[in-house]
């Protein structure tokens, strides 16, 4: 069976590729967290045609394990680290079990967006407890047969072996005795010591599909009937279609239809002209020779420069709306004879993920079916079922490998897309975007401007103020109910409010009709450079070094050994005077990260970025390797976007369009990079993200450290500091 074949099955079809055809073992986790078994056959599928499964766990009864990964895999490596996780207490063969995608589903599943290093860290503690249970109710069953205590008992590699004699079930076997019992209410969990796979360094099960060409990306998706689409949409967003001529697109070979079409993103509605043909090709083609004219009237056709302005203007009149605020920073600040006050900014974004963006989308009258690369199939049927008018649970979106993802595919606006031109045509429709589309139509990271102001007062900080403009991601999403943004303290480390007493944040309100949404890190990829970039100057203004002036205000245990392992690995104390050093330290997603980056100038001019350090502690893990790639990924993410990439606006019209003019960092620019995990038994932290935001500001200290200039607008040149 071919792994297109095996992803996003109905429940019966789920059953018979399963191999389910009598009785299986289905283990669930349910809302309350408990763990269940229950025994399922495909009689009672047929009859009743409505089984719920709530199954993480399908144990049949030639001993095939199936393991469910119920979140997106856009690279993150969860399809195998939910896995690792499972196969650890259920104590089976992590390669000689199934892995399916699922289906969106958040009666069984919960959320499953995948955003916010959210997978491993909010599922991992009932993961372990669920695979325990079964592993325990296998046990059980097997004592029961040979009628001895389970004490004499155990599980290794998907056998309940009897050690005083050796005798030994496959699960397979007991599958039909164990799904009568009744579940432990607690079972015991393994010490981290006694992990075989937890912890360990192994290779990734996606790795292979995505490598010889089996893995089914939403691009790769084909189901029967499936026609194509592309759309020529108005490059300003809330730009209308004044009228087309599609004569000559209608004479491209392949090319059937062409009409308007109306897609929402969010509370917003954004017109184009969809073009169908028998292949993505010819709808392209077809789609270039379209002429449409544009109604782009009653609205702002906003530049660059005017944002920034405006954001920069807000910042020196308004006080913005409090986010926290703890002692009197504006009575010390305001009273000061000599303060810090300066001004950060971080351009627009965008995602560019390697896999366009693109959804197949079959209209079924009472119902559609979505297949495609998504984040998060409950936003979609939230948003599509109040969009078209459908019950929730008649939006059906199956899950596919994601070729990249960082927030972009999250967002509702091109499956919503995909279901207008399928409910158009009467029959399934995949539409992929192009690599313009994905530049000038967004959404994009926002763009947004800081303040930082504070006083230094015999080497010890008195006060610190912040206040940040730019666009808020939850307005796009639900509206602005007046509310100041959530995010404004995100990446900013939570010891420091223990130990800095007159501090405050602040989000001053700034809109623009330029569509933005999540983006790697989300807030804190823009926050950590302003606010770790200011923790660098109030250093140097304390003459300290900025490494020992983090550490005094870094009080926790935890963070005094990142600090202390920072310092061992990257020879801190070491360096010399033609050596740049920079550090940053930030918090995102229950993770705190540090970075210590190294620079030196190079013989033709500009800086060359010599090696980076990281150190992570994420808290209780799951593979290592996985941990390592995702920093690695990060620093070069990391890097395009303070040194490279930029989103630019000119009467209303994105100015980039492809990776000739958004260019990627190349091998040659990616600095070697050392990964170090603290060890420790907190809860688990996420890891996708928090790698990123400590780049860029450990990059312009560094700079800073060998030229003496700070760095306070992002990009800048390497070339040219």
């Amino acid at each position: 069976m071919s792994v297109q074949e095996k992803q996003n099955l109905s429940r019966r079809g789920f059953l018979k590729t399963a191999g389910i055809s009598g009785t299986a073992l289905c283990l669930g986790l349910y809302m309350s967290g408990e763990a269940e078994a229950k025994v399922v056959n495909s009689a009672q599928v047929a009859a009743e045609g409505d089984v719920e499964l709530a199954a993480w766990i399908i144990i049949n009864t030639d001993g095939k394990v199936t393991l469910i990964c119920h979140r997106a895999e856009m690279g993150q490596g969860v399809y195998h680290s939910i896995a690792q996780i499972i196969a650890e207490e259920l104590e089976v063969d992590l390669y000689g079990v199934d892995i399916q995608l699922t289906q969106g589903d958040e009666k069984k599943y919960g959320s499953q967006l995948t955003g916010g290093s959210s997978t491993i860290r909010g599922s991992y503690k009932n993961l372990l407890k669920l695979s325990a249970t079964a592993r325990e109710v296998l046990i059980m069953a097997a004592a029961a047969r040979w009628t001895v205590p389970v004490t004499e008992c155990y599980a290794e590699l998907g056998h309940v072996i009897h050690k005083p004699s050796g005798k030994k079930f496959h699960y397979g076997e007991l599958v039909a005795e164990a799904a009568k019992l009744t579940a432990p209410k607690d079972v015991k969990l393994k010490a981290r010591a006694d992990y075989k796979l937890i912890g360990k360094p192994s290779h990734r099960r996606d790795s292979p599909l995505k490598t010889n060409g089996e893995a089914i990306f939403g691009i790769d998706k084909r189901i029967p009937g499936l026609q194509f689409a592309a759309v020529e949409r108005n490059p300003r967003l809330r730009g209308k279609v004044k009228s087309f001529d599609a004569s000559a697109a209608l004479k491209v070979p392949g090319v059937t239809r062409v009409f308007k079409v109306v897609m929402g993103i969010w509370d917003t509605d954004r017109e184009g002209v969809a073009v169908v043909a028998n292949s993505t090709w010819a709808a392209m083609q077809g789609k270039k020779a379209l002429k449409v004219d544009w109604d782009d009237s009653g609205f702002d056709h906003v530049s660059s420069p005017e944002i920034f302005k405006h954001q920069r203007e807000l910042l020196q009149t308004s006080e913005g709306l409090s986010v926290k605020t703890q002692g009197d920073p504006n009575g010390i600040i305001s009273s000061a004879k000599d303060k810090l006050d300066v001004l950060y900014e971080t351009p627009y974004q965008s995602h560019s993920c390697m896999e366009p963006v693109n959804c197949i989308a079959h209209w079924q009258g009472d119902k559609v079916e979505i297949w495609g690369p998504v984040q998060a199939p409950n936003w979609i049927q939230d948003y599509i079922s109040k969009k078209m008018g459908l019950a929730r649970e008649k939006v059906i979106v199956n899950m596919t490998f994601l070729g990249g993802g960082f927030g972009r595919k999250a967002m509702p606006d091109y499956p919503h897309e995909a279901c207008v031109i399928s409910k158009e045509l009467g029959a399934p429709v995949q539409v992929v975007w192009s690599r313009e589309d994905d530049a000038t139509q967004g959404p994009y990271r926002p763009g947004i401007s800081y303040r930082g102001e504070g006083v230094v007062e015999n080497g010890t900080i008195s006060a610190i103020k912040f206040r940040m403009a730019g666009q808020n991601n939850d307005h796009w999403r639900s509206g602005d109910n007046g509310r100041p943004n959530r995010s404004t303290t995100e990446g900013f480390l939570a010891p420091y409010f223990a130990s800095i007493k007159n501090i405050s944040f602040a989000d001053v309100p700034f809109k623009t009709p330029v569509p933005t949404s999540f983006w790697r890190s989300v807030y804190a990829s823009t926050n950590g450079f302003a606010y770790e970039s200011f923790m660098d100057e109030l250093a140097h203004k304390a003459m300290k070094d900025p490494l020992d002036f983090r550490r005094e205000y870094l009080k926790d245990e935890r963070s005094q050994k990142l600090i202390d392992k920072m310092e061992e690995v990257s020879g801190w104390k070491s360096k010399t005077k033609n050596q740049g050093y920079g550090v940053a330290i930030t918090e995102c997603f229950s993770s705190t990260v540090g970075h210590i980056v190294k620079v030196s100038k190079k013989s033709t001019g500009g800086i060359h970025i010599d090696k980076v350090w990281v150190v992570v502690d994420c808290g209780w893990y799951v593979n290592p390797d996985i941990i390592k790639a995702q920093v690695e990924g990060s620093v070069v993410m990391a890097l395009g976007a303070a040194t490279i990439h930029e989103i630019t606006f000119k009467d209303g019209m994105v100015e980039q369009r492809n990776f000739y003019d958004y260019k990627m960092p190349r091998i040659n620019d990616i600095p070697p990079t050392e990964v170090h995990i603290m060890e420790n038994d907190a809860n688990a932290g996420g890891m996708g993200e928090p790698g990123l935001p400590a780049f860029a500001p450990a990059l312009t200290n560094a700079i800073f450290d060998l030229t003496g200039k700070r760095i306070r607008k992002l990009p800048f040149s390497l070339d040219t500091v």
